[in-house]
């Protein structure tokens, strides 16, 4: 006797019956859930009785299969065993045979392991070329959505989300303020110590002020404030948004019409934009400070004559140039952390990957900018 019964149900499963009179055969296809494993279930109880002494499961088109699909797999094996049938499963899928492996059922096939041959050298090469370009694109594309949006809220100012522009501004500068102050105070310490061993052979102990303040205004003050940035609230950004990709957050808001990039991305930028150059400044006056402990506790040097010595080196412009290069790394640091949280695809995993590629992409980036800005100051200055 031969039958040949396909059910459609939710996701559209199917239970193929071919019974013979010395052998059984199944076939499921679709999803395994919730939802359809009770009609599976009651196809199986209704299969007439004594079952053949063979019966041979096809699970190559379960595409899907939670715990109570498991339940399928645990009746068919207890039905074999109640009417002393072997049974064999057949083409199961690797996340089918996890879950059957850890019900221990028995006569399971080994996972077939795949005999692709591994791509050539001109395969691998069009891979990686389609790959970079497609990343290459993703970069253009958030840039000028980006760009867009900072010039839309510039012309009309009103949509601006004030409210978590100043929590970020709160975040990225007031709550770094200890951490920055700490690690800024204890470079100027470093940079005055370790100069004054050269200094004081030539007498120029009155040098090391300028030292200091030349090296952390123009350099050491803005990069350093950077990377700390950086590493505190690019990280945070992405694993904010990273979070919110995982829970479909975002896709939740261009479903009610919202720009992601409005939305999200611009508060932080802007946030990031207006405090990380204070930040800078902050920096400056600690390592400054750090600088003239030593010069007081060591050099011999008056509080007055190395902050006086400080002023004199120190000008309008390279104030100004810190204050500018802050503010480019600012911009760079908060956008490559959204840029990298809208990257995330999959779990947590993903998430964590995506916090380490932001703050080594914003470390790389802020090397590169001020080497490019160190080349245009040598060779241009007011």
């Amino acid at each position: 006797m031969r039958r040949n019964q396909p059910d459609a149900m939710t996701d559209s499963p199917t239970l193929t019956v071919d019974l013979r009179s010395d052998s059984l055969g199944l076939a499921l296809r679709g999803a395994l859930n919730l939802h359809t494993t009770p009609a599976i279930l009651n196809r199986l109880a209704k299969l007439p009785l004594p079952l053949p002494g063979r019966i041979s499961v096809d699970m190559g088109g379960v595409e899907r299969m939670d715990d109570c699909g498991a339940l399928v797999m645990i009746r068919l094996q207890r039905m074999a065993r109640e009417h002393d049938s072997a049974i064999t499963w057949q083409n199961i899928p690797e996340h089918v045979q996890e879950v059957a492996r850890f019900l221990r059922l028995e006569s399971l096939p080994e996972t077939t392991r795949s005999t692709k041959t591994k791509p050539g050298f001109l395969a691998r090469f069009g891979m990686k070329t389609l790959h970079v370009t497609d990343q290459a694109g993703n970069h253009v594309a958030f840039v000028g959505e980006l760009t867009v949006g900072l010039f839309s809220l510039f012309r009309h100012p009103g949509r601006l989300r004030l409210g978590d522009t100043i929590t970020y501004m709160q975040r990225v500068g007031v709550d770094a303020l200890p951490i920055v102050g700490l690690i800024s105070f204890l470079l100027g310490l470093i940079m005055a110590f370790m100069s004054a061993v050269q200094l004081q052979q030539f007498g120029a102990n009155i040098y090391v002020a300028s030292l200091v303040a030349l090296a952390m205004v123009r350099e050491l003050g803005p990069i350093m404030t950077a990377i700390i940035v950086a590493g505190r609230s690019g990280s945070a950004f992405a694993a904010e948004i990273g979070t919110m990709k995982v829970s479909e957050e975002v896709d939740a808001l261009i479903t009610m019409g919202f720009q992601p990039t409005m939305f999200l991305v611009a508060p932080k930028v802007i946030a990031s934009f207006l405090v990380v150059p204070l930040l800078a400044l902050y920096s400056n006056l600690f390592a400054i400070a750090g600088g003239l402990l030593i010069g007081v506790t060591t050099l011999n040097l008056t509080p007055h004559a190395y902050m006086l010595q400080t002023m004199n080196t120190l000008t309008i412009f390279d104030v100004n140039w810190g204050i500018f290069k802050s503010a480019i790394f600012a911009v760079l640091i908060a956008a490559i952390g959204c840029f990298k949280g809208y990257q995330v695809r999959g779990g947590a995993a993903s998430v964590g990957q995506a916090t380490t590629s932001a703050v080594v992409t914003s470390m790389f980036m802020i090397i590169l900018v001020d080497s490019i800005l160190a080349v245009i100051l040598r060779y241009w200055r007011p």
